[in-house]
């Protein structure tokens, strides 16, 4: 049962604490899962008018076509002033029109807020959980995926060494697995 998993992150920032932490848990899921990480830094500003006047960008064709192709999304996101980052958003509602064609329409996801604070992204967590509702993606909600003190979490390297978060990342990735394996 082959299955392409997007993996979107919220962080545009080279090193960021996101892109660690999804590095680590795409390890974790099974061998005929393909995980792939969707850009979404060089999408415009969604604006309406790109559609109803057929001026489309070709970078939101390319986003679209490409999550046609997915099974499950991803998210791993830091949380910017108590909610997801705008490049996230932007990348939901470009995949969300135009009105009716939207890429996200039963997809499986799974939601990582990513946060070097104690309070763990959860914000941002939760204002995309708002979002996912409406976009009618079915949401792991146990484990609940709250990463806090991410920098005490990874090495040099950005990997994760503790067997205890291992074991954690593992619940995660398990939970979104038998999510997936519904739809």
């Amino acid at each position: 049962m082959s299955k392409n998993i997007a993996v979107l992150v919220g962080s545009l920032r080279k090193d960021s604490f996101s892109k660690a932490v999804a590095k680590n848990l795409s390890k974790l899921f099974p061998a005929d899962f393909n995980l792939e990480v969707i850009e979404i830094g060089d999408l415009p500003l969604y604006n309406q008018d790109y559609d109803d006047l057929d001026q489309v960008p070709a970078a939101y064709t390319t986003f679209r076509e490409k999550m046609q192709t997915m099974d499950a999304v991803l998210f791993v996101t830091p949380e910017y002033n108590r909610s997801v980052p705008a490049v996230l958003k932007n990348a939901l509602d470009v995949g969300s029109r135009p009105y009716g064609a939207s890429v996200w329409d039963n997809k499986p996801a799974e939601i990582v807020s990513v946060s070097p604070g104690a309070i763990s992204g959860f914000g941002a967590n939760h204002h995309l959980r708002q979002s996912l509702v409406f976009l009618n993606m079915p949401t792991v909600q146990q484990p609940e995926a709250y990463i806090g003190n991410v920098m005490n979490l990874l090495d040099d390297n950005g990997d994760v060494n503790n067997p205890d978060t291992i074991g954690f990342f593992q619940a995660i990735v398990d939970a979104f697995v038998a999510l997936i394996k519904r739809y």
